[in-house]
Order: structure tokens, then sequence, then C-alpha cells
């Protein structure tokens, strides 16, 4: 196994791994851990190249800083990324060489679930290493995060329409859900339960087809479904979505969705608040995830009425971020980040202090 550092300027740690005898190339993001060990999701995809893999790592752990900072996780951010096609590429060896690769930080990088990479892929990641969560309940572990990162969303769409309507009441309110996997799916569900007039759409047809025969939702062709009318506009897949050129064709009132890194650049928050859209800042209203496996951090270990609650107060700080818009005159995406680095300023002038 080859490990090699990329340096990245504004990032802690950033490393390389090439493993001959599994096929492993992964890389791991460690952007910031001033209020703790870098927690963040694994995912695995078939990059093009290393440097498309290296974009999307950097990006997502920066994410990740930010996400736990707003929702006061007690963690940083970091992330990793294997290369490679999930269909054809996964092995045991693969996960246990990757398990190797995590190890080698000691601790300063935690992994968890994330794009096509399951709790049994974990299991093999953990025969390596002890920095993994989100393992089985049965191993004493959370679980599953994808049902907590679709609770704070229905939290977060809660402040979305507080904020637009002055009430968060869903009885009649069209949203429309882009991506209906294991997060967006159950994101539909619950929004149906609370009255609202959900649409779907995804580029599994089969996926749509069932979840539309079982619940009634209106299908959405996912060509050209950002210029759908609604009320939020919820982006659940891969990000980048949101860009110069969808921006002006969106038909919504707002956009609140669990997709990481919506924004293909940051001056697409002032092309959506130029269009008098909301935007609830991704790594805000899609935290619950994180804080959920973080709970298992916690001493004591994992208890799931302490996630719950921690996951709820996603709703607390969206209505913070946007009151810092509100009163600054700035874009949501701005005031998050203004938000997340008083944090992270906070926690450095604690360690300051410590270290007197």
């Amino acid at each position: 196994m080859e490990i090699s550092e990329i340096q990245v300027d504004g990032y802690e740690k950033v490393l390389r791994c090439h493993d001959r005898a599994t096929g492993l190339h992964a890389l791991i993001a460690v952007h910031d851990t001033t209020l703790g060990p870098a927690l963040g999701g694994m995912r695995m995809l078939p990059y093009v190249s290393e440097d498309e893999a290296l974009f999307d790592v950097l990006r997502l752990s920066r994410g990740m800083t930010y996400k736990s900072a707003v929702a006061e996780t007690g963690l940083g951010g970091g992330k990793s990324v294997l290369i490679g096609d999930p269909r054809t590429a996964k092995s045991p060896e693969l996960f246990r060489a990757m398990g190797r690769f995590v190890d080698s930080l000691g601790g300063k990088y935690i992994t968890a679930e994330d794009m096509n990479i399951g709790i049994r892929d974990l299991e093999y990641v953990r025969e390596s290493t002890r920095w993994v969560t989100g393992l089985s309940r049965e191993s004493g572990s959370s679980g599953n995060p994808s049902p907590y990162t679709a609770r704070g969303c229905v939290q977060g769409m809660k402040a979305v329409l507080e904020e637009l309507y002055g009430k968060a009441d869903f009885k009649g309110r069209r949203v429309l859900i882009q991506g209906v996997g294991a997060v967006g799916g159950r994101i539909a569900e619950m929004l149906k339960e609370l009255g609202a007039h959900v649409l779907i759409s995804d580029i599994n047809a089969e996926t749509v087809a069932r979840l539309s025969k079982q619940h009634g939702f209106e299908v959405v062709d996912e060509i050209g479904h950002h210029t759908t009318s609604c009320d939020i506009y919820a982006p659940c897949a891969r990000g980048a979505g949101l860009n110069k050129d969808t921006i002006p064709t969106l038909r919504c009132k707002a956009v609140a969705g669990c997709a990481n890194n919506q924004l293909l650049d940051p001056e697409d928050a002032d092309r959506l608040q130029a269009r008098g859209i909301l935007y609830a800042p991704d790594y805000v209203i899609n935290a619950g995830g994180i804080i959920n496996v973080g709970v298992e951090l916690l001493p004591g270990g994992y208890k799931e009425n302490v996630a719950l609650e921690r996951v709820d107060r996603i709703y607390d700080q969206l209505k913070r971020v946007f009151r810092i818009a509100r009163e600054e005159r700035i874009t949501t995406r701005d005031a998050a980040a203004k938000l997340a680095e008083q944090r992270l300023e906070e926690g450095r002038k604690k360690k300051s202090v410590a270290k007197r």
C-alpha cells in the first residue's frame, strides 16, 4: 500500500492511497479539526480522473467542517472517496485496505456511510480500523443514517415554510424531490404524511415507478425537471445542480434538499437571491445523518433519543441562518458560513486558552 500526501492550502491533510493488491485508489481529505476529529462519510464513484475525485473530496470535506460547526456536533470536517465503479469494483479486500488507509490517520478522520457505501462495506472497513461510525444497531452503533438525514431535512423545510408563508404547514404545498434514493424517498413519504403534494424525479425510472405506484406521487421527467412549478425544490442527488444555466429556469419559491454542494459556484447563491428564491444551505439542512452518527462518540455511547433531539435542532439552526441573512442583508449561503466561522473561531480561542 502506497500512501502519499497532496499539499492543498487551507486543509490540514489530504492523502491519496494506491494499493495494487486490491485495486484500491482512494483519497481522504481532512479539512479542519478545530472542534474535534474530522467525521465525514465515504463514497464510491467511477470518477473519470483523480483530479475529479480530488475536487469532490475537497468540496465535501470543507462542507463537513461547516456542517458540524453549525450543527454543534463537537466534530471537525473530513471526507473520503474511492475511485471505482461500485457495481463491479467492490470486494471485502478492497474495503479492508480502505480501513488500513483510514487507520493511518490515527483517529484524525472518522468515516461513515455516504454515496454507494453501505453498512456491509463499512463492516469490512471496521475489520482494519476502529474509526468507523454508522454500523448496525446490533453492533452497538447507530445504524443507517438516512432516516435521520430525511428527518432533519423535513425539520428544515418547516423553517423554510415559516420564512416564506409565516407558518409551517405543508398541506397543499408542492414539493419537487429530485433524487428519491434512501434519503429523498423517505422525505417524500414524510411530506405526504404531512399533507404536501409530492412530485418526484430520478434518473432511475424503476425507483420512480415503484414509489409512484406505492404512494401516488406525481412523476416529473428527469430532463428539465427543475423547470417544474413548485413551492419547494429539493435536490437530493448529486451536487452542482444549481448553476448559472439552471437557476434562471427555476420555478420555485425555495430550494431545500439533502444533496451536498448544491451550488456549483459561490455566486449561485447571489443568483438565487436575485430571483427571490430562498435557499436553505445544504450543509445546514442535511446535517441529520452526521448528527446521528456523531452521537455514537458521546460519553456513554449512542442513544437515539439524544440523536433525535439534536436532529430536530436543524429547524432552529436554519431559523438562525435566515435571521442573520435578513438582518445583515446577505445571502443565506454567506449567513451560514458566517455562523460556522463564528463557532470555529470560538473553538480556536478555547484551544488557545487551554494551551496556556
